[in-house]
């Protein structure tokens, strides 16, 4: 017998879940138990609206390759939403237009994220941070971690391959994280427009003064490609919000896993080559957030696990749930940096597979291979238990991370 959405249900488990604020490196319980107990199970989003939340990972990586789902919705303005951030929490458009729209947008902006042309940039990554450490080392101690090197590396990079001169990219980098917001929908939807604005601005400068970034590549085939200024501009923005926000994140919190995990602190210290491995055991590990789901809206009833969920259900993939399945990865609680973590699915999986991800790895494994031979005696300068993680934004981490040295 199937379980369908057209059952009441009553008192739904609600995101964002409630955090062990004693286990700063986990996810959050009930992730963990519904996983363990019901893969797949009606949630209530922080939006109020209802959900599928499917935390397993073999079921959350065969629906990313699931042709049956997709961002899209067929009504998009009475589709459920994740939240009430101002980006990526409802629907992108119609069915009928996704998988068009999908293929232009990798065909037009996948070359400028390739591993190759990626590679040649890490001469440049590394300089960054380079100089964020140098920046580091010459301020007072406590610093805070968060707003030295995490907060500003992505965005630099980002910004430097989309072309924003360097005058703008402070004022660029509040208007990505003002986006995030889940305490003021106002406040976010503000800040999506004011990015979005500058974005506009910037493909004056980029028209008038081509370089050797994305927004110029974007302008050169605009009118053989029928692109717009509105197309380009929204493109620019969703690319600094992904290449930015996200990378944020896994930098402050793949910090926290090597202090607090001295062990495989001294690991790394004593072998730069496990750089490499060490990214991706963070990668798999870090937990972002209580609700760190990835929208889908299922385009026709399908069935999963067991359970019917129709067309226009909204379907939430839980990756922290999935990187953390102790049916895929042994121990899988356990920080790592020897680990074979090559399957964890933070990047996704299938056609949808993070176009950033060759940049945000070069990101992480430049400040990694870096960081510790810099700051050897690098430690938290408070608790573990009193940091405050940005559970009231999208993108979750921390507010900041306090380190001395």
């Amino acid at each position: 017998m199937t379980i369908t959405s057209d059952l009441p249900v009553v008192d739904l488990p609600a995101l964002p879940f409630e955090r062990d604020q004693f286990d700063v490196n986990g996810i959050a319980p009930l992730f963990r138990e519904l996983r363990d107990t019901q893969p797949i199970v009606r949630v209530r989003t922080s939006a109020g609206d209802e959900a599928w939340l499917v935390t397993r990972y073999e079921e959350v990586k065969t629906l990313l390759n699931d042709p049956r789902l997709g961002r899209s919705h067929p009504e998009p303005a009475k589709a459920a939403r994740v939240a009430n951030a101002a980006v990526l929490t409802g629907p992108l458009g119609t069915p009928d237009k996704e998988v068009a729209a999908r293929q232009r947008f990798r065909r037009l902006i996948g070359p400028s994220f390739a591993a190759r042309r990626v590679e040649k940039l890490r001469g440049q990554v590394q300089e960054i941070v380079d100089q964020l450490l140098d920046d580091l080392a010459a301020s007072p101690q406590p610093a805070d971690f968060h707003e030295a090197l995490s907060f500003p590396l992505p965005v630099l990079v980002i910004c430097q391959l989309l072309g924003v001169p360097t005058e703008d990219r402070t004022e660029f980098r509040h208007y990505s994280a003002g986006a995030t917001a889940l305490d003021d929908p106002a406040a976010a939807k503000a800040a999506w427009e004011r990015l979005v604005a500058y974005m506009y601005r910037l493909i004056d400068i980029k028209r008038a003064e081509p370089g050797e970034d994305v927004f110029s590549d974007l302008l050169a085939v605009a009118e053989q490609e029928n692109l717009t200024d509105d197309e380009i501009a929204r493109m620019g923005a969703g690319l600094l919000f992904a290449g930015h926000e996200t990378t944020v994140t896994r930098l402050d919190l793949g910090t926290l896993l090597l202090l607090t995990h001295p062990d495989q602190r001294e690991k790394l210290q004593n072998d730069l080559s496990l750089v490499p491995s060490a990214v991706e055991e963070m990668l798999r590990m870090v937990a972002p957030s209580t609700q760190d789901v990835l929208p889908r809206y299922a385009h026709q009833d399908i069935t999963v696990c067991g359970t019917d969920v129709p067309a226009g259900d909204l379907v939430l993939l839980a990756f922290t749930a999935t990187n953390r399945d102790p049916d895929v990865f042994v121990d899988p609680d356990r920080f790592d940096i020897t680990r074979d973590s090559d399957r964890h699915i933070a990047f996704g999986h299938g056609p949808r597979f993070c176009i950033g991800s060759s940049l945000a790895r070069a990101e992480l494994q430049c400040l990694f291979a870096t960081l510790l031979v810099r700051f050897p005696n690098l430690q938290l300068a408070v608790p573990p238990a009193e940091l405050e993680f940005r559970d009231f934004t999208l993108t979750g981490g921390v507010t900041s991370l306090p380190v001395t040295w």
